[in-house]
């Protein structure tokens, strides 16, 4: 069956040169979105920084002219008129604070409209403070990226006088437009290297596959039943020479084992035959031998029922002894099985017959009618029922107070037979090979019981199937079509 999930040789060159253009392309973008931002970002912060010895150069200068006493009061008087001109000069909003972060002069007017909502807050003033270089910057992110400059204005003496604060607007507009533009022109180059990749793909993958694709012709036509011709080498590239030379040897190793393998296979198909039929003949002997032994045990001449249950022991020692002459019957003439009989079976009936070569007292059968008819074959029922008991038995052997509940359901259309215990159960590792031909966990037995069961069941067209939990027991229900 064609797998559509696997991808052919020339789809694979195809899809990794693109990809790898695309990698180199996502890369090279990020690289350079990052480096770009950091150069903005190291160009802003140079620029804040000339912009505020600028600043404090022209404030130093109005300081050392004035006739005003240099206090923290009088500078909305010093500053009235040369706070416009600071600005006008440098392109930046400023305000001056006192020490303690109360505003006292602005290029903003609309500050002192409501002076304590602009004061400097505590968090800054302490950062501030205790800055080694007496100067702290606070970045804004928003619609306009801003970045507001704190620094200490000294007085003729060097003493902190005021505190300065620059409004300083990043350059965003520039930096985006500076940004679309080169990603546009990586889109380009990427749409070009995407399509130099399309048709080197497709060149190399013709290439490739080409070679290939006689190799393949050759592997494919290869049958165990006939002649197989050898692959040239004459014309194949050295990558592929090895390989070819590796089919070459197989065709001649095939050619002298096929012969062999035949023989292997009669004696294989004769081996796991004799299997079955050593395990199948097993099958009714045990039974067999108990019947033999509860009728020895129990045998009373004096029991007014005697007669009936001497009949009831002799018919199922015939019934099993006409299983191991069908067995025989079908070894002789090479069949699998014993051939069916289909018959219409009172099915509780003859699941209850089944179990009465068994004397375990913990087993428990139940019905839900008296009467379930159903299209069976009677032995092949009987072998059924006693397989699946025989291991619930088995997997009960070592348990304080075993119990194996047999139950006979009608489900409308279909019958159920159900064989439950509270044995060992079956492990994860062993649910998958339950089924299996010649798999078993016992230390005796050939491991085709189940099997053969599980085979039964589905030439009724039914189906067997189990639920098990390690150290809790197991469930094995049959159901058939009546």
């Amino acid at each position: 069956m064609l797998n559509l999930n696997r991808k052919s040789l020339g789809t694979k060159i195809f899809t990794s040169l693109v990809g790898l253009v695309l990698l180199a392309f996502l890369m090279i973008a990020l690289v350079t979105y990052f480096q770009y931002k950091e150069q903005v970002k190291d160009y802003n912060e140079e620029r804040l920084e000339r912009k505020e010895s600028s600043i404090k150069k022209m404030i130093n200068f109005v300081l050392k002219g004035t006739t005003y006493e240099l206090k923290a009061d009088k500078v909305k008087h010093i500053f009235k008129e040369e706070i416009y001109e600071i600005v006008s000069v440098q392109g930046e909003n400023i305000t001056l604070y006192d020490l303690k972060g109360n505003p006292l002069i602005t290029s903003t007017e609309e500050l002192f409209d409501s002076p304590k909502m602009y004061q400097i807050p505590k968090e800054t003033l302490s950062k501030l403070e205790h800055s080694i270089d007496k100067r702290y910057v606070n970045k804004i992110d928003g619609e306009v990226s801003q970045q507001l400059s704190y620094s200490y204005i000294n007085d003729l003496k060097f003493k902190p006088l005021i505190i300065l604060e620059i409004q300083y607007e990043d350059s965003q507009s520039f930096i985006n437009k500076e940004m679309r533009e080169i990603l546009w022109r990586l889109v380009v180059l990427t749409i070009l290297m995407v399509f130099l990749a399309i048709v080197l793909a497709y060149l190399l993958a013709q290439f490739i596959t080409k070679t290939l694709k006689t190799v393949e012709d050759n592997i494919k036509q290869t049958q165990l039943d006939k002649r197989n011709e050898k692959i040239n080498t004459a014309k194949l590239p050295s990558e592929l020479i090895t390989l070819v030379n590796a089919y070459n040897r197989m065709i001649d190793e095939l050619e002298g084992s096929a012969a062999k393998l035949a023989q292997n296979e009669r004696e294989a198909a004769w081996r796991e035959m004799a299997k079955q039929v050593a395990h199948e003949i097993k099958n009714p002997l045990t039974p067999m031998r108990l019947t033999v032994q509860s009728f020895e045990r129990r045998f009373n001449p004096e029991d007014p029922e005697i007669h009936q249950k001497i009949k009831e022991y002799s018919s199922t020692l015939i019934q099993q002894i006409d299983t191991m002459s069908s067995i025989a019957s079908a070894f002789s003439n090479f069949a699998d099985m014993p051939a069916q009989q289909t018959e219409m079976l009172n099915v509780p009936k003859i699941v209850k017959l089944s179990l009465d070569i068994f004397n375990e007292q913990y087993i428990t059968f139940t019905s839900e009618q008296e009467e379930i008819l159903a299209n069976f074959d009677r032995t092949q029922l009987i072998r059924v029922v006693t397989n699946l008991i025989k291991n619930a038995v088995q997997a009960t052997k070592h348990i304080e107070n075993p119990k194996i509940l047999v139950n006979v359901d009608d489900l409308d259309t279909e019958v159920q037979i159900r064989v439950g215990d509270n044995g060992i159960g079956i492990t994860e590792e062993n649910k998958l090979k339950i089924f299996e031909p010649k798999f078993t966990t016992k230390t005796s037995g050939m491991g085709l019981g189940l099997a053969m069961v599980k085979n039964i069941v589905e030439t009724y067209k039914g189906n067997i199937t189990f639920t098990s939990e390690e150290g809790k027991g197991t469930v094995f229900k049959v159901i058939f079509p009546k």
